[in-house]
């Protein structure tokens, strides 16, 4: 079978992540899921207590973390840290981590490397423009502010996780400015990328109108 990458991009809360799961299982693909592993920079830069303005500091850092990935887990350092790196917390601090030249280097490397063989769904903010240009697939999804807090409040609660809905609008509010008003790769649609809002659209809506892309594409 043809071996392709899948490029799926999008604001904070969309459902990146949970569908290219579900594309990545159906297809027999690899999800890389870069949005996690700039939060797992963020969680291990908090936990050493290391300045953003730490050039070195940041670098000894980036250099001796490992990050992997097993089906829907997230691991730093051989710990699942899957519903840590999830916290509003980490999720403010991810932007400010995301904008800074030297860890976007060493990320977007890492991202190329590892897709280099094909065969990857990744997903994030910068795919399609930045990390795979040339993927022979390439998805937007978009949602409302309003749809995407109340999926993550909903998401929150069936975790046990204690949350505040107006907290949550307000930070994915807030991520969307900061995602797509920073220099360096800022979120924004590849000009041959196909849109879809997800906003009244279930998970397997919007499961199968990527599925007959990748269709098409193989």
């Amino acid at each position: 079978m043809k071996k392709i990458n899948i490029a799926i991009d999008g604001p904070s809360g969309v459902g990146k992540s949970s569908i290219s799961n579900r594309l990545a299982n159906r297809n027999h693909m690899i999800h890389l899921d870069t949005g996690a592993m700039y939060r797992c920079v963020a969680l291990a830069s908090l936990r050493n207590q290391i300045s953003l303005e730490n050039e070195k500091a940041l670098l000894d850092l980036l250099d001796s973390i490992n990050i992997s990935f097993d089906k829907e887990k997230v691991f730093l350092n051989g710990e699942d840290v899957t519903l840590a790196i999830k916290e509003n917390n980490i999720s403010n601090f991810t932007s400010k981590v995301a904008t800074l030249p030297i860890v976007r280097e060493k990320m977007v490397a890492l991202q190329q490397k590892a897709t280099s063989a094909k065969n990857f769904i990744v997903d994030g903010r910068d795919i399609g423009t930045t990390v795979l240009p040339n993927a022979e697939v390439k998805i937007f999804l978009t949602a409302s502010a309003k749809a995407r807090a109340e999926r993550r409040y909903n998401e929150y609660l069936e975790k046990g996780i204690e949350s505040d809905y107006e907290t949550i609008y307000q930070d994915i509010v807030a991520r969307d400015y900061q995602d797509s008003h920073r220099k360096i790769s800022p979120l924004k649609k590849a000009e041959d990328a196909i849109e879809i809002d997800t906003s009244d659209l279930s998970i397997d809506e919007v499961e199968e109108v990527v599925q007959d892309m990748i269709d098409k594409a193989l």
